[in-house]
């Protein structure tokens, strides 16, 4: 598998850790659902993001089998494909929206796929900076994940809490922009602490990679995102936002600069 382009620094991902680090600041990345409540919502939902100091915005491509999302996010995806919400309507997003931070196009493989051969030049195009495909592990499509590797985007990989060290270390070789650790077993969702044994995990992490880490699944408060971003290097929301996101960019606003408040605390 070829190494990603977008491994230098100049990518917007690899820019912005870059400066978060000389700030000894922490990374707060936000995931929401494209086209969640609906697409003008969403629209304001991904400047409410920016304007609530998001460093990195995830936005989720909505399919209709999403086995690694909790009951929220999949309720998102179903009302989104319920408005009509495709890849390119994603991408649609990206480019009205102007963000001025980095978007990483948050995938299942199908809708990809189903997207054409030119689905990623198409992303970088339209103004993501980096693709995560959460149902493609190393090894699995090596002509596939060489396709991903060698696009504009940054490849980013996934990590569970259980892999050993040298498959970490494999998995982070295949990958650029940050890793993004999953801070424990199951599927996305809303949940009151993080798993005790999370810093160990990080620490076998950082022994195996010199990408950023991201840990994400469960963070919902300004509290637990101060906990973990004392152990990271970003923290990433995702279903706590979704569920504001139903509310209205006024929520989302509100969540996220308090998720920043506590970072920066």
């Amino acid at each position: 598998m070829a190494s990603s382009p977008a491994t230098t620094s100049s990518n917007p991902i690899a820019r912005r850790f870059d400066a978060l680090r000389k700030q000894s600041r922490t990374a707060l990345v936000c995931y929401v659902t494209a086209g969640h409540p609906d697409v003008d919502r969403s629209l304001a939902t991904l400047s409410a993001l920016e304007h609530g100091g998001a460093d990195i915005i995830e936005l989720g491509v909505p399919f209709s089998d999403p086995i690694a999302d909790g009951p929220i996010i999949q309720a998102s995806s179903q009302r989104a494909l319920e408005n009509g919400m495709t890849y390119d309507g994603a991408l649609d997003l990206i480019e009205r929206s102007r963000l001025k931070v980095p978007v990483v196009l948050f995938s299942y493989l199908n809708p990809i796929l189903a997207a054409g051969e030119d689905a990623l030049t198409r992303a970088a195009d339209a103004g993501a900076s980096g693709i995560l495909v959460t149902d493609i592990p190393v090894g699995a499509d090596p002509v596939r994940e060489e396709w991903l590797g060698d696009s504009p985007l940054a490849f980013i990989r996934l990590v569970a809490p259980t892999t050993p060290v040298d498959r970490m270390a494999e998995i982070a070789r295949h990958g650029s922009g940050f890793v993004y650790l999953i801070s424990r077993l199951g599927v996305t969702g809303v949940q009151d602490t993080t798993e005790a044994t999370l810093p160990d995990t990080i620490e076998r992490l950082k022994s195996a990679t010199k990408l950023p880490i991201c840990v994400g699944f469960g963070i919902s408060t300004p509290q637990q995102a101060r906990s973990v971003g004392k152990l990271a290097d970003g923290v990433v929301v995702g279903s706590a936002l979704v569920r504001a996101a139903a509310d209205g960019p006024d929520a989302v606003l509100k969540l996220t600069r308090s998720l920043r408040e506590g970072l920066d605390a």
